[in-house]
């Protein structure tokens, strides 16, 4: 394992400071490195493989576009696009899809669909998004610009224009970046990279009515907490304020990498048109049936079920922990998107947990992540608490 380790380092560009461990398999919850180590799951890919590994249905699905056709532009149909974006469209509520390959292609779309939608109005092309500050939306330049975190952004500044920043749930900061020049107003339902802060349902409403007032485009980040992870197929789906666009990826594939913008009727008639945008892969038939198997498999495994039992169980196993060690300061979250505010870096503690077997990540120096496989039960909750608890008290005991 530590020469392809060493040989990654000699070839692959150094943007990632990655952990040691090359990993060659995954079983349901549990990865496997190189050298047959065992790893209980706690990151599945950073919110993706929603159905753990080695699902064969979802395997068989993929194996059987593979010998039919993989690839071929969007001068044509073809019938796992059209199958997919009416299964999404289905779960969603929206009513127009077009598939990227990732979240950040879903988020530059987003804002495309945001500016035409103000430039067929007014014919005006200096129109003001706000974003949030501590938000994530991705590193291509679009995505960038509306990140509310200047240290991703000032190295490769200037960035797109007319952004304002706002703070999550503080309906009063947005209105004082609000003029006759906004044309959205974009958030993540629930801030991922930022923190694991949910957005309170009060915020929400009201920026729904601001947005309805005065023609603004509400458009919600689902690209991490959507897709079944906070209980409901995205978390706006639990308050009911419905965006005028959505972004989701992520777990939307279980791997392979597919996203999508999704718009209301409305909005899809007088915005983007033919030019407009495009995409070589998007929506190829490959990734589309990668979406048809993934949600067939969520209603037939009754996921969302399984996310509102397990999501409440880690909850109270991570209260717990706060409760219990003085170094843990607060637990936020919803669902199976959970996180852990320790007062100190969590690298340290990441580190050891890899050593006992466990897989975690952060979200931001101080934040523990938990973004398990949507399919894990209160066992794996269990053992993944006796590990991290064997993990905290090491670093306690060190210090003391």
């Amino acid at each position: 394992m530590q020469s392809y380790i060493d040989e990654a380092e000699k070839v692959l560009l150094h943007t990632y400071n990655r952990y040691q461990v090359v990993f060659d398999k995954g079983e349901g919850v549990y990865l496997y490195d190189m050298d047959g180590k065992k790893y209980l799951d706690f990151v599945s890919g950073i919110a993706v493989f929603a159905l753990g590994y080695h699902n064969e249905a979802y395997n068989e699905a993929l194996k059987s576009q593979i010998d039919k056709i993989i690839h071929t532009s969007n001068y044509y149909y073809n019938a796992p696009a059209i199958e997919a974006a009416k299964k999404i469209k289905e779960i969603s509520g929206m009513d127009r899809v077009f598939f990227t390959n990732s979240g950040a292609e879903a988020i530059e779309g987003a804002i495309k669909t945001a500016r035409k939608y103000a430039y067929l109005k007014d014919g005006s092309t200096d129109h003001e998004i706000i974003a949030m500050n501590h938000s994530f939306h991705g590193r291509t330049m679009g995505a960038l610009s509306v990140t509310g975190n200047p240290h991703y952004r000032e190295p490769f500044e200037p960035m797109i224009g007319n952004i304002r920043f706002a703070d999550l749930n503080d309906f009063d900061s947005v209105m004082a970046q609000v003029t006759d020049k906004t044309c959205a107003i974009l958030f993540e339902t629930v801030q991922g990279e930022g923190g694991i802060y949910p957005a309170a349902e009060e915020f929400m409403r009201r920026v729904r009515t601001l947005c309805d007032e005065r023609d603004i485009l509400m458009m919600l980040d689902e690209i991490q907490c959507g897709m079944g992870r906070t209980g409901s197929m995205y978390a706006w789906q639990r308050y009911g304020v419905k965006p005028d666009v959505m972004a989701t990826a992520k777990a939307l594939g279980c791997g392979v990498p597919v996203g999508a913008f999704l718009m209301t009727e409305k909005v899809g008639a007088a915005s983007l048109a033919a030019g407009d945008h495009g995409t070589t892969y998007g929506g190829n038939p490959l990734a589309c049936a990668a979406v048809c198997k993934v949600i067939d498999l969520f209603e037939k495994q009754d996921v969302l079920a399984n996310v509102n039992r397990v999501g409440a169980y880690l909850e109270k196993r991570l209260d717990e922990i706060a409760e219990e060690f003085s170094c843990v300061l607060e637990r936020r979250g919803v669902g199976l998107l959970q996180g852990l505010q320790f007062d100190r870096s969590v690298g340290g503690l990441i580190k050891r947990a890899m050593e006992k077997g466990l897989v975690l990540i952060n979200a931001g120096s101080d934040i523990l992540r938990f973004v398990p496989p949507l399919i894990i039960e209160e066992k794996h909750v269990d053992d993944m608490i006796e590990i991290l608890r064997k993990c905290i008290a090491e670093i306690e005991g060190e210090r003391q």
